[in-house]
């Protein structure tokens, strides 16, 4: 504060003073107003920056968002593709096989006919013809099954030495054409599964053994290991290199490029993906040219089955004068079942085209036994014929469905009865089997 008595020299320098408080306030004041100006614009440019990358932001949830319709409806419409391929092939699985089942039955009574040796010989070839034809027409709708989102399976008991029996009689021709020796070890153990299915994992197991095999064998048992019994399936042959041991299990994959080894490199496929529907493990362990031995794990039922002692022969033989009754809609196919039943099995055939002729045919005398096709006219059906032939009967008569559809319904339906149920196309030897178990 100024005095009037200070000095002059002191007022100069008191009012220096307070010049230099008062332009340092000013330069604070304008440095602080510059910092919120800048403040101030930068937060507008971040706000714009911000809103900016918000519609970005947006927009690229909005194309995703399109994107998302667009691969559901994608996903969606390949999903119905692929069931009208499985309805397609389930439907018309019956007509594609009726044909080739009705030929193998005529074939199998060519064959039991006197031929010289050139008819002998295209037999021969016929059946390899037909044989390839079945296989791949098996392997071509067992993939289409499992590749299906829907798929159900009937498990239920399965007796291996049943199983074994019935391979070593259908792959025996094989090996034998081949000079090798083909063993089955004996065995009562009983594991669940699906029959049809894995009847079908062995087959293409035993072929492909038997395919790659040129000398030595194959041997076929089961390893019980806890609650595991291991389906072993082994052959001498060239064995499989590391660097292939997981591409065989892959469609259309074979070993070598040798062409005269049949087969289009499905059976492999079908095992593995069978095997991951049912749960079953499955492993491999080769060596070059000592050979491969393939493992399936299969959970063990307590109990085990009944030994067959009858040979098969002498049990055939049980089947001679015995009245089968049959039930098929289809001509050929009601021909093929009249020879093999009357030239092979010695039986006395009955054949029908469905429940009401059937139950005409059988008058007060039941037959000893009844083969119905599943897939008759009009809605009718093998397994509403067996029923009302045995409400006829009042007895339950021994009965077993033949058909080409691999539908779960079916195989519940023939299961809850007792009827076995066989696939076309019908091999004449499991058409015998089965009547010999349905008689014994």
């Amino acid at each position: 504060m100024l005095r009037d008595d200070d000095p002059p020299e002191r007022q100069v320098a008191k009012l220096r003073r307070i010049s230099d408080v008062l332009i340092d306030r000013i330069d604070r004041l304008e440095a602080s107003r510059g910092s919120a100006w800048s403040m101030f614009q930068a937060a507008v440019a971040l706000e714009q920056e911000v809103m900016a990358r918000t519609r970005e932001l947006e927009q690229a949830m909005a194309d995703l968002s399109q994107r998302n319709r667009e691969l559901a409806v994608a996903r969606a419409a390949a999903e119905e593709a692929n069931r009208s391929k499985t309805r397609f092939l389930r439907a018309a699985s019956h007509d594609l096989v009726q044909p080739l089942s009705a030929a193998r039955l005529f074939l199998s009574a060519l064959t039991d006919t006197p031929m010289d040796d050139q008819q002998k010989e295209l037999t021969q070839r016929l059946s390899g013809a037909f044989e390839s034809v079945e296989q791949l027409m098996h392997a071509v709708l067992d993939i289409s099954r499992l590749d299906s989102q829907r798929i159900e399976f009937n498990r239920q008991p399965v007796a291996l030495g049943d199983l074994f029996r019935r391979l070593a009689a259908e792959f025996a021709p094989m090996a034998q054409a081949k000079g090798l020796r083909l063993g089955f070890v004996p065995t009562d153990v009983v594991v669940e599964s699906d029959p049809i299915f894995l009847r079908r994992i062995a087959q293409n197991l035993v072929s492909n053994a038997i395919k790659y095999t040129h000398t030595g064998g194959v041997v076929v048992g089961v390893r019980r290991r806890g609650a595991v019994g291991w389906l072993c399936v082994f052959d001498s042959g060239m064995g499989i290199p590391a660097v292939d041991r997981n591409r065989i299990f892959d469609e259309f994959q074979r070993l070598g490029h040798d062409s005269g080894t049949p087969g289009m490199g499905l059976g492999l496929s079908i095992v593995r993906r069978a095997c991951a529907k049912l749960g079953h493990p499955i492993s491999l362990s080769s060596e070059a040219m000592r050979g491969t031995l393939f493992r399936v794990g299969l959970p063990l039922i307590d109990g085990d089955a009944p030994r067959r002692s009858t040979p098969q022969d002498a049990a055939i033989r049980r089947l001679r004068g015995r009245v089968a009754l049959v039930v098929e809609n289809d001509d050929a196919m009601r021909r093929g079942y009249e020879m093999i039943l009357a030239e092979r099995l010695g039986m006395i055939p009955r054949v029908t085209g469905g429940t009401a002729e059937a139950l005409a045919a059988m008058g007060d005398e039941p037959p000893d036994a009844i083969i119905a096709d599943y897939s008759l006219e009009g809605g009718d059906t093998g397994i509403a014929a067996i029923d009302a032939l045995r409400a006829a009967a009042a007895r339950p008569v021994p009965a077993v469905v033949v058909t080409a559809h691999r539908d779960p319904d079916i195989a519940r339906a023939c299961a809850a009865r007792g009827v076995p149920l066989l696939e076309k196309p019908v091999r004449p030897s499991e058409l015998g089997e089965a009547l010999v178990d349905l008689l014994r």
